[in-house]
């Protein structure tokens, strides 16, 4: 989308594939990149179609910018591209989001760090993790999810009854499963209804959407069925999302699709910004525009 409105605004612009990224210091780095064609469906802006076509070789240099479009998660083939792509900056390629910037800023953690984040437990230590658990039984609650640090669109999530008999047993087969600390929160029955997912660029707010989990099931992600609409921030929650904004500006990090429930952010998605599609399609306007204004 984001490549295809470039070439609308009659801008020069490439595909740069994974196998053909690659870093070396004795001589000129060249990229193989490709040329490509597409469209918009009528009245949508979801692609109609999108195929690579001529190929070229291109010396990036300072007057480039560069979106690294990777999906998490955020493991060793990731992070070996970002310290790759910090090489680049050194020729005065800009990068969006900064590589250093993602580095050092997990997504959930963000989130947690808030001043009205939900309750959350992460690590390794079952002790803790019961006095944790402990905590949420006397606030009242009845279940709670289990989920890996760095995976996306609900892999690995699992609710499970606050009074399960092995539950410290489920917590170490996640630990194991997942090779890390393993986030614990209570269940909120509000995700049933919905969780919002809100799409800011150097502070600005895009455009927000609800997205609704299908009937019985309670991830909201729309890779899995669930549908969304447009909807409004509260005061509130704009104002949380763009302190979190204003906090990692300072790292490089313009382009940041937050995702909140009730008044508490989840998660600060900033490796791979999603549902710029879906957004854009909810409000009847190409969100890809005022993007690109701001960075070219």
């Amino acid at each position: 989308m984001i490549g295809l409105t470039l070439k609308e605004l009659g801008k020069e612009v490439f595909l740069l594939f994974e196998e053909d990224f690659y870093f070396k210091n004795n001589g000129q780095v060249e990229f193989r990149v490709f040329e490509f064609d597409g469209s918009f469906g009528k009245d949508s802006f979801y692609l109609e179609s999108f195929k690579k076509t001529n190929e070229k070789k291109i010396v990036l240099n300072s007057s480039d910018i560069l979106h690294m479009r990777i999906d998490p998660p955020f493991d060793k083939r990731y992070l070996s591209y970002c310290w790759m792509l910090i090489s680049l900056q050194k020729f005065g390629v800009k990068i969006i989001n900064d590589p250093k910037g993602i580095i050092i800023h997990n997504e959930k953690l963000c989130a947690y760090q808030t001043e009205n984040a939900m309750p959350s437990y992460v690590g390794k230590n079952p002790q803790a993790f019961l006095e944790f658990v402990k905590e949420l039984k006397k606030q009242g609650h009845k279940e709670i999810i289990l989920k890996p640090l760095e995976l996306y669109q609900g892999i690995g999530v699992e609710k499970i009854p606050i009074e399960q008999p092995d539950l410290v047993g489920k917590f170490n087969q996640k630990i194991k499963e997942y090779l890390g600390p393993v986030v614990a929160q209570p269940f909120g029955e509000q995700v049933t209804q919905g969780e919002i997912r809100s799409l800011f660029f150097k502070g600005l707010e895009l455009g927000s959407i609800l997205k609704v989990p299908p009937k019985g099931h309670f991830l909201a992600n729309i890779a899995q069925g669930a549908s969304f609409h447009l909807i409004e921030l509260s005061p509130n929650q704009k104002l949380e999302c763009q302190k979190i904004c204003n906090e990692l500006k300072s790292t490089g990090i313009d382009f940041i699709a937050f995702d909140i429930l009730g008044d508490s952010i989840q998660e600060v998605n900033l490796t791979c910004p999603g549902l710029l599609v879906e957004v854009s399609e909810a409000k009847g306007q190409n969100l890809a525009k005022p993007i690109l204004m701001a960075i070219i």
